[in-house]
């Protein structure tokens, strides 16, 4: 099937009060577990390349995202490209030319007027080339290249008034906010703020999204939706269940040496994994 936009998944999730979800592409089986499991799911899902997965390949885009794509298209599910966290301004320049529909352009680390400012003009290339662009206010955190951060410190999560003040002018798309989830969790232990999440939903004319989903159990999944969450994000469970599924072959096979004899279990385990997530928010 034809690349469907992001636009498109997340308005349509939007309008029917449900969520889409997205999940963090690194190598061709996260692609091809995503595929999978959205067909089996019946269920749409947006394929997210960030920019660490771009310096992963060398710093060049172009060739998994060509994948990426392919892989879409010859799926039956349908499915958006996005490109992720995305700070370097030559990154999100190649977006257009590769087949990326919509980009989170990520200025969070700066203060509130860089952040902007820079966003603003990231939105007004976007939408020249039709590019739908998220960006995010507030701090997840999490990342491994930040400090570590609590995400229930004062400061850190978004505050309504001033979503709405930074949605009017910078003009984006969705609006990515901090609400109690963090990046790269490990254990689905999160519990999120559904109270500012409805206040979030109140003051912001934009769909919000949720990053960090990977920490957040299936019962606060549902109850984000429905306060107003509309694009979930996962990225470490799927690395979770690879690497777990990695682990146990090579325990009980170790003089295993072909790749593809742990792949396929570890394809097959992500594929459980986004499936699981997909039936969690549908659900």
């Amino acid at each position: 099937m034809p690349l469907v936009r992001t636009a498109e998944l997340v308005t349509a999730a939007r309008d029917t009060g449900r969520a889409v979800v997205a999940f963090n592409v690194i190598t061709l089986e996260h692609a091809e577990a995503i595929a999978a499991g959205a067909e089996r799911a019946g269920a749409p899902a947006i394929l997210q390349i960030s920019e660490n997965a771009v310096k992963f390949h060398g710093g060049d885009v172009g060739p998994l995202a060509a994948a990426t794509a392919a892989v879409a298209a010859a799926s039956g599910a349908r499915l958006a490209l996005h490109l992720d966290h995305v700070e370097s301004p030559d990154l999100l320049r190649a977006a257009h030319a590769h087949g990326f529909g919509s980009v989170m352009f990520d200025a969070s680390k700066r203060g509130y007027g860089e952040n902007v400012k820079a966003t603003a003009e990231a939105v007004r290339w976007g939408h020249e080339r039709g590019i739908w662009v998220e960006a995010e206010l507030g701090r997840v955190g999490g990342k491994a290249d930040e400090p570590p951060l609590d995400a229930h410190a004062p400061g850190v999560r978004t505050d309504p008034a001033e979503a709405a003040a930074y949605v009017a002018d910078t003009g984006v798309d969705a609006l990515a906010v901090a609400v109690g989830s963090t990046h790269a969790m490990t254990t689905r232990t999160a519990a999120l703020d559904h109270t500012l999440i409805t206040a979030l939903r109140e003051a912001v004319p934009v769909p919000l999204v949720l990053h960090g989903s990977s920490g957040v159990p299936d019962g606060e999944l549902r109850r984000a939706v429905a306060a107003g969450m509309t694009k979930i994000n996962v990225g470490t469970a799927l690395n979770t269940a690879f690497t777990g599924a990695v682990r146990a072959f090579l325990e009980a096979h170790p003089s295993t040496t072909d790749p593809r004899r742990y792949l396929v279990p570890a394809r097959e385990a992500m594929t459980g994994a986004v499936e699981g997530f997909l039936r969690a928010v549908a659900g």
